[in-house]
């Protein structure tokens, strides 16, 4: 199972911290759903597949929820490409995890239900998705694809919490942003990438670290601050690159970008593009699209 790494991180060492364990448990900790949950999971999938088949794109960025961050005011933790073609199947997405065995970050690829499902909570997920026009989709797809700038992008040091502006480590957000920063402008060093995606504007949003999360940095392996600015850590912020400034830098560089959230819940499949974010617990409003699981 990958797990999301500002999940996987920051939940964890936050259980860790409060136990005072020396290693958390939430690396690849295993999640148990019923067949009917599995049913729905990959109905949900096929939903969210339908609607990238009927794009006509040839990538699109890709965002799912994963362990509940609502205490930092989080939905999505995880993004990844999603690519037409070029993979084992359509619409299969790659993505940066980390290996917790192995204790470095990888590429990986995958079908789009087992990302879909790489959840804590099987009975209510969410996904967005970012259609990005032809001339963002394209490139995006060929950088993706080319195993040259796919992997030399890739920093195997990971930590969940990767300062957007260092090279010292990495989380798969941040593995994305710069992959847009290659196929955008040809910047395929990291170095390079995030000198250009701090020209363009960049800017992923502070989190708030309480004393016992920069505390848990010293004995979680997947969690480090050295990379940070001290100016900001003694301000009890983090800043790290999530789905949400990912999704914010592309839906400014480029404004024609189609954005469709869905979540599954017990109304079944809901579905909105365009507008506010969908409403807590899968909660169908006016004007979205509800597919009911029969």
């Amino acid at each position: 199972m990958i797990r999301s790494p500002w999940a996987a991180g920051l939940l964890a060492a936050a259980s860790a911290a409060h136990a005072g364990s020396s290693l958390p448990q939430g690396c690849d900790r295993p999640v148990s759903i019923t067949a009917g949950q599995q049913d729905r999971l990959l109905r949900f999938a096929a939903v969210i597949r339908a609607a990238l088949a009927a794009s006509g794109a040839q990538a699109a960025l890709i965002a799912r929820s994963g362990t509940d961050l609502s205490r930092f005011g989080l939905r999505y933790s995880h993004a990844a490409v999603a690519l037409a073609d070029g993979l084992d199947t359509p619409w299969a997405v790659r993505q940066l995890y980390y290996a917790c065995a192995e204790g470095q970050a990888r590429l990986f690829d995958q079908g789009l239900a087992g990302f879909v499902t790489g959840s804590d909570d099987a009975q209510i997920g969410y996904v967005s998705l970012l259609l990005l026009p032809p001339e963002a989709a394209a490139p995006l797809a060929a950088a993706a694809l080319d195993k040259g700038i796919a992997l030399g992008l890739l920093n195997a040091r990971y930590s969940a919490n990767a300062y957007p502006f260092s090279t010292d480590f990495q989380n798969c957000n941040q593995w994305v942003a710069e992959l847009l920063a290659a196929s955008t402008a040809g910047m395929t060093a990291r170095a390079d990438a995030q000198a250009w995606l701090r020209r363009e504007g960049y800017a992923p949003g502070p989190v708030h670290a309480s004393p016992w999360l920069m505390l848990a940095g010293h004995f979680v392996p997947w969690l480090h601050f050295s990379d940070h600015p001290a100016e900001q850590l003694n301000a009890g912020a983090v800043q790290t690159s999530l789905p949400d400034s990912v999704e914010a830098f592309a839906l400014q560089r480029w404004p024609t970008t189609r954005r469709i959230e869905f979540c599954h819940g017990p109304q079944g499949v809901v579905v909105r593009e365009g507008g506010a974010p969908l409403a807590a617990g899968c909660v169908a409003q006016d004007g979205d699209t509800v597919t009911a699981f029969n």
